[in-house]
């Protein structure tokens, strides 16, 4: 294919095909329930598990286990066509496909994966994945939740999980099937933390869901959990790995996650440019549609072009990552930085246009204006993603010139 005719965000066949899929699917699946799920606070746990019919909830996942065995640009084009009409539900789809199952699927042993990933492929299960605290965030080796292993050999886990998103599937608590979650298990001989990975799941001793956090600014068709460990007893076989090994999980599966987070930020800005044209030209004031006015051409200018900008940058890092292995820290930190806080802009320059109408849900932008802001919030700050950045680019100014 000659490189000027090539579609950056559709690269082969196989993507086109993909995110035709996909979108038909999120126009005739997704696009009706939004709006009800998002004003009830509900999480859609049946609409997700259809998505295993559909081969998607294992996207990264080799086939072997029942997953696809696509790419990060094949789960970069779910995350935001999904986004596009409802990113609450493509952040539940992301806690699952992200977070736990290609997790699972990059670290997990033969064993592990035999026995679960056919189950969270194809829907059967829901996952989800806890590493944040209700004192604990971007400082992870602060975290307090332990592990001992006892002399049967058995593991017993104590702690408290916060803002985990799939930590619940329903209005009753019931909790997901698995959690990946993070526990300290001892200091290394630097006195450093040593952080270790278990697979805990719903019918574990001692485990439960504390809290279903409600009234949440955005991403309220997602399920968001306080989840507790009260010497919580798992099995030998539900490490994953070896102790301490959890930072080379968590560095293998971060890049990924950030990535995918960026993809619904840009869900969320093609949708909000969408529905600000569409209205500009529908709407009349003075006579004229206010779109030939000076002040609206530019939020629609502005707003085009910074997504536009998003998009070539986005799909040109998804281009180049393994799922396998990590090493693209700078831009993974860099387009997450950039798109998040260029979506709540759109989002905003959206209802700035549609006035009272934008104002209120019916009308989407809305919602999508409120869904933008955890995302500069989750899978890592700001302020993280500055600090990698600027970390990096001191170890290695090359890509400079």
């Amino acid at each position: 294919m000659d490189y000027k005719t090539l579609d950056i965000t559709n690269p082969t066949e196989e993507h086109a095909m993909l995110r035709e899929m996909v979108r038909d699917w999120v126009r005739s699946e997704v696009e009706p329930q939004a709006l009800e799920f998002d004003r009830d606070e509900k999480f859609n746990h049946q609409l997700l598990r259809d998505m295993g019919e559909l081969g998607l909830l294992g996207i990264t996942a080799p086939e072997e286990y029942g997953g696809a065995g696509m790419d990060a640009l094949a789960a970069t084009i779910v995350h935001e066509e999904l986004s596009y009409s409802d990113p609450g539900f493509a952040l539940a789809y992301l806690a699952h496909s992200m977070l736990f199952v290609n997790n699972l699927s990059r670290n997990g042993n033969s064993t592990q994966k035999q026995e679960i990933l056919p189950k969270v492929c194809s829907g059967e299960w829901i996952g989800a994945m806890a590493m944040s605290e209700p004192d604990v965030g971007t400082d992870v080796m602060s975290m307090s939740t332990t592990a001992e292993q006892r002399d049967d050999g058995n593991w017993v886990i104590n702690g408290r999980k916060m803002w985990i998103t799939n930590g619940c599937i329903d209005e009753e608590g019931t909790p997901c099937d698995v959690v990946w979650t993070y526990a300290k298990t001892g200091v290394n001989e630097n006195g450093r933390a040593e952080i270790s990975t278990f697979l805990v799941f719903a019918d574990s001793p001692g485990f439960s869901v504390g809290q279903k956090i409600v009234d949440k600014t955005g991403m309220r068709g997602s399920n968001t959990a306080e989840l507790v460990y009260d010497d919580c007893v798992v099995g030998p076989d539900s490490l994953v790995g070896a102790c301490g090994e959890s930072m080379i999980h968590m560095m293998r599966n971060l890049e990924l996650e950030r990535l995918t987070l960026a993809a619904m930020s840009l869900g969320i800005a093609r949708r909000s440019v969408k529905e600000m044209n569409r209205y500009a030209s529908e709407r009349e004031a003075f006579g004229r549609p206010i779109r030939d006015f000076g002040q609206i051409q530019r939020y629609i200018g502005q707003s085009f072009a910074e997504w536009r900008g998003m998009e070539a940058y986005l799909y040109n890092v998804a281009r180049q990552m393994d799922v396998e292995k990590s090493g693209n820290r700078l831009d993974s930190d860099g387009i997450k930085l950039v798109s998040t806080t260029l979506a709540k802009d759109i989002a905003d320059r959206a209802m700035q246009v549609m006035g009272g109408y934008g104002y209120v849900g019916e009308y989407v932008v809305e919602r999508l204006w409120r869904d933008a802001k955890l995302l500069e919030i989750g899978g890592g700050t700001l302020e993280s993603h500055q600090k990698n950045i600027t970390k990096d680019l001191a170890k290695d100014s090359s890509i400079l010139g």
